[in-house]
């Protein structure tokens, strides 16, 4: 059988013995014929290819005796493998444009915003009282944006919001009570909102919980699936209205790298799972790396679902090992991130991702993206199980619905 191999730009030359073939769908792999093995990226460049539109002229898609698909050339009668249209295929994007880098591990958030002019915006802060929420909050509020401090005390939002007018006593700060160990709250929260402000610039979904003992909230959820997912998920649809009254306005979810390690499967994902009804289908690490799966899996269904609404959805990775307030709940992480604190980011380059996707000019109209050190990275594969995101929305709301059978505010 005749092997037609397509021209192909210098800089994605073939090593010898390899070769590209397309799959029915148009995916792109390569074929190494001395090994006999398959792989999806370029064994030179680690890029991907796409093969799009119809055959050339003259040429036909057939299943051979042996029930393969090959390509006819029905003018010489020659057949192939490769899918001629390899010949013009282009690579495929990672992100939805190309953009340059203009910052890295070692921005601080005041960086990222430097020379710009956030007055008129508004924009919410989950947990911006310590931490990385309230350097995020800082950042924004010391360069004009007016900024609702979400915490589950008053007394401390407002000493966080204290300590900025020191630096700025013009900036606009408001301390909103929300506990995110309640749905109820969080409705309280939201409506509170609604009724003194009709848009939404950024919200930024920040806070959490890690590496706590086995506890239930006051609706009966495993308390780290609940604060650092499901009342976030609550959240930012009870706020849906003023969010595209403001549009172009920003959803910024904050995940971690912990999702990777995540066990959630799709044959066996239910309320349990999520949520565990017990200790002893709990383990602190897994939860966490759980409730950071939902919070990648929630921002890419909210930015298929919110795309034609001028709401651009992103989630990021804030740092590795950042000696944060986040910590104080397990005595061998804060042991350990005293060691490793001169090591890591501090907490204002913690919050330079959180703070980019919620103002970069260059991510205007871009939705759904994963970030990492102020740059757009690939999350994991179950990221891109859109099964997977479903199931995890609708479960969400099955959840919330049960605990709150009046809402009728959810899709």
């Amino acid at each position: 059988m005749a092997g037609i191999i397509p021209d192909s730009d210098s800089e994605d030359e073939l090593p010898p013995g390899w070769e590209e073939r397309a799959t029915v769908d148009g995916c792109v792999y390569y074929v190494n014929h001395l090994t006999k093995g398959t792989q999806w990226t370029h064994p030179r460049t680690g890029k991907k290819k796409r093969v799009n539109g119809e055959l050339p002229f003259g040429w036909i898609k057939v299943v051979n005796a042996d029930g393969k698909v090959v390509y006819k050339d029905q003018e010489s009668g020659r057949t192939t493998y490769t899918d001629p249209r390899l010949a013009f295929a282009e690579e495929e994007k990672e992100f939805p444009m190309d953009l340059r880098q203009r910052f890295d591990c070692s921005s601080t958030a005041r960086q990222v915003l430097h020379g710009q002019d956030l007055n008129g915006k508004v924009a919410i802060v989950t947990g911006a009282n310590c931490g990385i929420g309230y350097e995020t909050a800082r950042a924004l509020a010391l360069h004009g944006c007016l900024v609702i401090f979400a915490c589950r005390s008053l007394d401390r939002a407002q000493e966080a919001i204290d300590k900025i007018k020191q630096e700025r006593s013009a900036a606009k700060c408001l301390a909103f009570e929300l506990d995110l160990q309640s749905l109820a709250s969080v409705k309280l929260f939201a409506d509170q909102f609604k009724r003194r402000f009709k848009s939404l610039n950024i919200l930024i979904l920040n806070a959490g919980v890690f590496g706590i003992a086995y506890s239930q909230t006051a609706d009966g959820l495993e308390t780290v699936f609940q604060v650092n997912h499901l009342s976030h998920f609550y959240l930012t649809l009870l706020l849906e209205k003023p969010l595209a009254k403001a549009a172009p306005s920003r959803v910024v979810v904050v995940s971690s790298e912990s999702h990777r390690y995540a066990n959630l499967k799709l044959e066996s994902l239910d309320e349990d799972a999520l949520s565990p009804p017990n200790a002893s289908w709990y383990w602190s690490m897994m939860a966490y790396n759980n409730s950071k799966l939902c919070n990648v899996l929630f921002a890419n269904e909210l930015a298929e679902r919110w795309k034609t609404k001028g709401i651009c959805v992103y989630c990021l990775h804030p740092g590795n090992m950042v000696s944060s307030y986040i910590s104080r709940n397990w005595w061998f992480y804060r042991i350990l991130f005293a060691f490793v604190r001169p090591f890591t980011k501090s907490l204002e380059q913690a919050a330079s991702s959180s703070v980019y996707c919620a103002t970069a000019n260059e991510l205007g109209g871009i939705t759904g993206l994963y970030v990492n050190n102020c740059f757009p990275c690939k999350p994991s594969a179950a990221a891109f199980n859109f099964q997977l995101s479903d199931k995890v929305w609708t479960l969400s709301c099955d959840i919330i619905k049960r605990l709150l059978p009046d809402n009728h505010e959810l899709q």
